[in-house]
C-alpha cells in the first residue's frame, strides 16, 4: 500500500524458473499489496516455483497465449483485485526489483499516470551486457517513434512499467496484439488519451537465464513498432482512424475481470 493506494506487481512469466525466486526476493513486502504471476505455458518448472515460494495469485494459461496475450491477463487480474497502481516486471532479474518504490512513488505522487523504468538512461545497457546491435536498435527505433509520436521518451521497450488503474481503464488494452508489439501499441494508446509517461534510469543485467528474443522475431518486432508509430501519426493528423486509440468514452464500458 502506498499513500491509501493498493500495488500489485504483475509478473507475465515464461521459462522464469530459474530466476523467479531471485526477482520476488528484492520485492518490498511493506509496500507491495498483492504478487500476480500468469504463467504462459511454460514448460518449465515455473509455476512450481511460484508455488513454493508460497505467491497467493498464480495463473497458468492453457496455452501458449504471447507476451502480449500474457500482459492482458495480468491486467485484467490485477485490475479486479482493485489495484490503483499496477507494476510488471518481467520475472528474468534483468530489472533490478528494488527499483520499485521509486516507481510507485511517482505514480503515487499523482504527477503521471505511467513510469517507465529505462535502461537508456543513465548509460547502464551495454554496461550490463545488452548485445550492440540490440542496443543500436534501440536507439534508432526510439528515435523514430518519438519523431512520430511528438515525444521524448529515453525508451520504449523497457519491460519495467508502472500504470495507474486510471489509465488502464481509459485504453482498451485488451484489443492490441498478443505478440511483443503490445508494448508499443499501449504506449500510444496512453498518449493518445492525453497521459504522460515518466521514467527513471534503471540498471540492467543480460546473462543466459534473462529472456530475449531472436533476431529474426527482433526484426519482425521493429517492423510492428514502426507500424505502430506510423498508424499513430496518421491518426493524429486525422488522416486515418484508427480504432486502437479510441478512449473510454468511444467504446463500450464493460469489461470482464476474474
Amino acid at each position: 500500500m502506498y499513500l491509501n493506494q493498493k500495488v500489485v506487481v504483475v509478473l507475465p512469466a515464461y521459462r522464469a524458473a530459474a530466476t523467479l525466486a531471485r526477482t520476488c526476493a528484492e520485492l518490498d513486502p511493506a509496500l507491495v499489496d498483492e504478487i500476480v504471476l500468469v504463467d504462459d505455458h511454460s514448460p518449465d518448472d515455473t509455476v512450481a516455483v511460484a508455488r513454493a515460494l508460497g505467491l497467493r495469485h498464480v495463473v497458468q494459461h492453457p496455452a501458449n497465449r504471447g507476451y502480449g496475450g500474457n500482459q492482458k491477463t495480468c491486467y485484467r487480474y490485477a485490475l479486479g483485485l482493485g489495484a490503483d497502481i499496477v507494476v510488471m516486471l518481467h520475472p528474468d532479474y534483468q530489472y533490478s526489483p528494488r527499483l520499485l518504490p521509486a516507481l510507485v512513488a511517482v505514480l503515487g505522487s499523482g504527477h503521471y499516470a505511467a513510469v517507465f523504468a529505462s535502461r537508456i538512461l543513465g548509460g547502464g545497457a551495454l554496461r550490463g551486457g545488452m548485445p550492440y546491435y540490440k542496443y543500436v536498435a534501440n536507439r534508432v527505433l526510439t528515435l523514430v517513434q518519438n519523431l512520430l509520436l511528438g515525444q521524448k521518451l529515453s525508451e520504449y521497450h523497457t519491460g519495467y512499467r508502472a500504470y495507474t488503474r486510471a489509465v488502464l481503464e481509459a485504453v482498451d488494452f485488451e484489443q492490441n496484439s498478443d505478440d511483443f508489439v503490445f508494448d508499443n501499441q499501449i504506449v500510444a494508446q496512453i498518449f493518445a488519451q492525453g497521459f504522460d509517461i515518466a521514467e527513471i534510469t534503471c540498471p540492467t543485467r543480460y546473462f543466459p537465464e534473462a529472456s530475449s528474443i531472436n533476431f529474426r522475431r527482433s526484426v519482425r518486432y521493429g517492423l510492428g513498432v514502426l507500424a505502430v508509430s506510423l498508424r499513430y501519426r496518421l491518426h493524429r493528423w486525422g488522416w486515418w482512424r484508427w480504432p486502437l486509440l479510441a478512449g473510454a468514452a468511444e467504446r463500450d464500458q464493460s469489461r470482464v475481470y476474474f
